[in-house]
């Protein structure tokens, strides 16, 4: 996809090499067991519909595929290889897709998904908030969402990642992503910090 955001464009830009360098598939070996954590969490069941924030290859999507059938299970990405990797890898999978957008996306309708998903993605973006803000406009009355993160403050190697990548990054501390969260009308039910990964789960607050 095309933007006209210098941000988004050089995000798109770091993750369409590393598709076609083949670093999508160590990014899965090396984030896979947390993610996991994360997505356990979730507890995705039949009927449910789930989303990957930032799905890169797809495998999260593929985890929620299939658990069964009738899981609608969706990865979007803001880079088109990793799309197209993400698609091929899960041609199997019918009730896989994928789409090439920005996050928050119009093609995303409020209160429709029971579970949703991110690793490594939303301090990428512009602002977090108002992500946040839209994590809890999509989620069902009973949704659940898990974000796992490497880049925060209490993770010291992390620091320097934004010049290394020449772009920009929100790094909060773990408190500061308990109270992202609340401040979405996100509460945070657990979080737990597993090695070098923050793993913050929630749900809709109610009232």
């Amino acid at each position: 996809m095309q933007d006209g955001d210098p941000q988004t464009a050089r995000v798109q830009k770091v993750f369409d090499e590393w598709a076609l360098g083949g670093r999508a598939e160590g990014m899965e070996r090396r984030h896979g067991p947390f993610a996991r954590r994360g997505f356990d969490w979730l507890e995705v069941g039949a009927g449910d519909r789930y989303l990957d924030i930032g799905c890169g290859n797809g495998y999260t999507v593929r985890w929620a595929a299939a658990v069964d059938p009738s899981v609608t299970a969706i990865g979007l990405d803001i880079a088109d290889e990793m799309v197209k990797l993400a698609t091929t890898m899960s041609k199997e999978l019918a009730n896989a897709s994928f789409v090439c957008d920005e996050f928050p996306s119009p093609r995303l309708m409020g209160g429709s998904l029971q579970a949703i998903f991110s690793m490594e993605a939303l301090y990428y973006l512009p602002d977090l908030d108002g992500a946040l803000a839209e994590v809890r406009r999509l989620l069902a009355p009973e949704g659940r969402f898990a974000c796992v993160v490497d880049f925060f403050e209490e993770h010291e190697e992390s620091r320097q990642w934004p010049v290394d990548l020449g772009v920009e990054m929100t790094r909060l501390s773990i408190a500061g992503w308990r109270e992202a969260f609340e401040r979405a009308g996100l509460e945070v039910c657990h979080q737990e910090l597993l090695e070098k990964s923050l793993i913050t789960c929630g749900k809709p607050r109610r009232g």
